[in-house]
């Protein structure tokens, strides 16, 4: 396997769908990064990874070292080893000291790439799942992507418009998160937009939607509530990440958010994009007013 095929980004299902073989009862598959939807199936004992093209899984990446990890089969069961890499390897957001037993769904992060690994006895089945999965989820964030959040704020807009009910949604910006990157590397940067999710998710029911809208913004759409609440809502959201501590590799981050809530208005919003819009214009209100702000 070569470094060119890994830098070519799938764009349709049925491109990887065409691709996939089906051989093994093991495989990885590239959920976030380059090659997204890239499956490895794990056929040897030992399957090395990194940056050099001898790898069995090459990553061209300046973030993956020459020689990053391997993983090996031992006693029936499968393990990850980090060979003293410089920027780690990471099972489920754990670092991989040295070695990490693999358990069907972990998440395998090696530099800016993530994998999934999937083992079974059907295990084309729970690939061509997993595909279909990646078509409405973040890889990064694990969350919905902007492709479900326009399915759903579609049919919730219809909703409110048909049965004249509230609804508002919350477009939220991470701050000066340029300065994050340029300071601590895009691998911290990642860890933020993860925390940040798995911070704001544990907050959301189950008829809400909370959705990665791209780079280091996010919605939340919210039926059945009107502005009010949605400020209420947005209130709490900025404090709780106001206040949160984020830990990786020895040094603690905080990071605050800005706020944009839009009310659903039947003659102002003929469109989810127009509500989208409205959003969009208040977060930028409270971007320019001195941010960790909720304007609406």
């Amino acid at each position: 396997m070569v470094a060119d095929d890994l830098a070519t980004r799938v764009t349709s299902v049925r491109q990887v769908l065409a691709s996939a073989q089906g051989t093994g009862t093991e495989c990885l598959v590239i959920i976030y990064g380059k090659g997204i939807g890239r499956k490895y199936d794990l056929i040897e004992d030992v399957v090395t990874i990194g940056r050099e093209p001898d790898n069995m899984i090459v990553l061209d990446s300046d973030s993956v070292s020459r020689r990053h990890a391997r993983i090996e089969r031992y006693q029936n069961a499968r393990y990850i080893v980090d060979l003293n890499s410089t920027n780690g390897t990471y099972v489920n957001d754990n670092a991989v000291q040295p070695r990490a037993q693999l358990v069907s769904g972990n998440l395998i992060k090696i530099g800016d790439t993530i994998f999934k690994y999937l083992t079974g006895d059907n295990i084309e089945a729970a690939y061509y799942e997993e595909i279909y999965r990646m078509a409405v989820t973040d890889g990064l964030t694990q969350i919905p992507n902007k492709r479900q959040l326009d399915e759903y704020l579609d049919r919730e807009l219809s909703r409110a418009r048909r049965h004249r009910r509230d609804l508002s949604i919350l477009m939220l910006d991470i701050d000066h998160f340029k300065r994050i990157n340029d300071s601590h590397g895009h691998l911290t940067g990642d860890v933020v937009l993860r925390e940040l999710a798995r911070l704001i998710r544990i907050r959301i029911r189950r008829e809400e939607l909370f959705a990665r809208y791209g780079g280091e913004e996010f919605v939340i759409v919210l039926p059945e509530t009107d502005l009010k609440g949605a400020l209420e809502f947005a209130e709490t959201v900025r404090e709780m990440v106001q206040d949160h501590e984020i830990v990786f590799e020895g040094q603690t981050l905080k990071v605050t958010v800005s706020i944009g809530v839009a009310q659903f208005l039947r003659d102002v919003h003929k469109t989810p994009e127009d509500l989208l819009k409205e959003a969009d214009k208040n977060l930028y209100w409270a971007k320019t007013h001195g941010r960790n702000k909720v304007h609406g």
